[in-house]
């Protein structure tokens, strides 16, 4: 998430506020045709980084969200019957390698473990994807560039990733930025006053230190700039604390309760 900053990378980028040597590593990574994996709880600014560093180094972005049922096949492509005809359809892996394009793996640990043997051959010296089902091997062009992400705080359902998988890849860690950081990256993000991002940056502080409630996840940055989204946009405040932050966090009425409580103290 970015307001305007010393490393200035032109007009019209995502908006996108660096918190360390991010923006270094990814360029050196790009260069160097090394894979990176991006480590941090949700909603603290992986994707929209990897959205900032494809338009600043102006290659196309492939983004793929994985999940339990994301499955090579997926990932690659598969035959389809087209007006009588059986023709050949690229996946966005497939598609991404073929453009040259940043191929961005978001939540990698939740992918099946076939998505992994896939992409292993483009974290290493082969850099190039195996296409079985399409009798295909695409090198990857200079341009190409895996990134991963995945959430290593998310215990529930949580598989992780192996040793194996892990050591093919360059590695950043995320986290909620510091407190000045992230009013920043609220009032540019949603174009709000500072009064306003100030008082929604501490109300998340305040909901991230509450581990008795037994909330998987802290409110995230993502959540504080719904809400002064829908504020700017003339929401009642705490109405607005309520549906964007109280409810994504929590299904609990007990906890959503002590949720809202916060909410209207600090809004």
């Amino acid at each position: 998430m970015r307001p305007e900053h010393p490393q200035g990378a032109g007009e019209g980028l995502p908006f996108y506020q660096p918190v360390g040597d991010e923006l270094t590593v990814f360029e050196h990574c790009h260069r160097t045709r090394l894979p990176l994996l991006l480590k941090g709880p949700t909603g603290c600014g992986k994707s929209r980084f990897v959205e900032h560093m494809a338009a600043r180094l102006g290659r196309p972005l492939v983004t793929v969200a994985c999940h339990d049922d994301t499955s090579a096949t997926d990932l690659l492509g598969r035959f389809l019957i087209e007006g009588g005809d059986t023709v050949w359809v690229d996946g966005p892996a497939t598609r991404a390698v073929r453009q040259g394009a940043i191929l961005y793996l978001d939540e990698i640990a939740e992918a099946r473990p076939d998505v992994l043997v896939v992409i292993h051959p483009l974290t290493d010296h082969r850099r190039s994807l195996v296409v079985d089902r399409h009798d295909e091997l695409i090198p990857a062009p200079a341009g190409f560039m895996l990134v991963a992400s995945f959430n290593p705080g998310y215990t529930q359902g949580f598989k992780g990733l192996k040793p194996s998988t892990r050591q093919r890849f360059v590695g950043l860690s995320f986290d909620y930025p510091a407190p000045e950081l992230e009013m920043q990256i609220v009032a540019g993000e949603a174009g709000v006053d500072a009064k306003l991002a100030r008082r929604l940056v501490k109300l998340g502080q305040r909901l991230r230190a509450l581990d008795e409630l037994g909330v998987a996840e802290g409110a995230s940055t993502r959540l504080l700039v719904d809400a002064a989204q829908l504020i700017r946009d003339g929401l009642p405040p705490r109405l607005a604390g309520r549906v964007a932050i109280v409810e994504p966090l929590t299904d609990e009425a007990e906890v959503r309760q002590a949720l809202g409580e916060l909410v209207d103290l600090a809004l």
